[in-house]
């Protein structure tokens, strides 16, 4: 005990006590804060690959899968809708695919796909984001007298044709995206994972 009255060695054991506590404290508001930065097993699922069986989709069909919270269009096209593409690029804006946000390199082609058969497409407008309609048949419709099948968005009357393309005197600005893909195998398509970036 010092002189005044003051015993400095609990002096000195209160001091330390008080500041291991606030370090303890500190870390423990730390931690669930820094942990929080990370993305949630529910986020990382979402934006985890996606697989699809394409080997029962028939032709002139569509089904949809989901990435990333989107839909994602997967179409067998037919070999008379694959021959078909080439004539539509005086009706398109951008049939050369001048976009290349919009694609990936190895869909850099005139069915913007791996496979000329199998279309992989977000159905998502690139108007506002609506989902366009699936309609592959070739005839007159409605909305166009010379329709050679693709996707017709009901919103705001956007088409696509069925390699997603769209056409002069829509509201669209852009071709339809390409989600980054790949083949698993002859059956499976992977959707967010390609060769080229994995």
């Amino acid at each position: 005990m010092s002189n005044d009255g003051v015993n400095t060695g609990r002096r000195r054991f209160l001091i330390a006590t008080t500041a291991v506590g606030g370090g303890i404290g500190a870390v423990g508001v730390a931690v669930p804060f820094v942990k929080s930065w990370n993305p949630s097993e529910k986020a990382k699922a979402a934006g985890a690959p996606a697989k699809a069986d394409v080997s029962k989709i028939e032709p002139g069909a569509m089904v949809v899968a989901e990435w990333r919270g989107k839909p994602i269009y997967l179409v067998r096209r037919t070999d008379e809708s694959v021959g078909l593409l080439d004539g539509l690029a005086g009706r398109l804006k951008d049939p050369a695919n001048g976009n290349k946000a919009q694609q990936p390199a190895y869909a850099d082609n005139v069915t913007r796909s791996r496979k000329p058969e199998i279309a992989v497409l977000e159905g998502v407008c690139t108007h506002l984001g609506c989902a366009p309609k699936f309609h592959p048949e070739v005839k007159p419709e409605p909305f166009d007298s010379e329709w050679k099948g693709g996707f017709y968005c009901p919103c705001h009357g956007s088409r696509f044709d069925l390699a997603g393309r769209v056409f002069n005197g829509s509201p669209a600005g852009a071709n339809l995206k390409v989600p980054p893909y790949s083949y698993l195998d002859e059956s499976t398509i992977v959707i967010g994972l390609d060769e080229e970036n994995s």
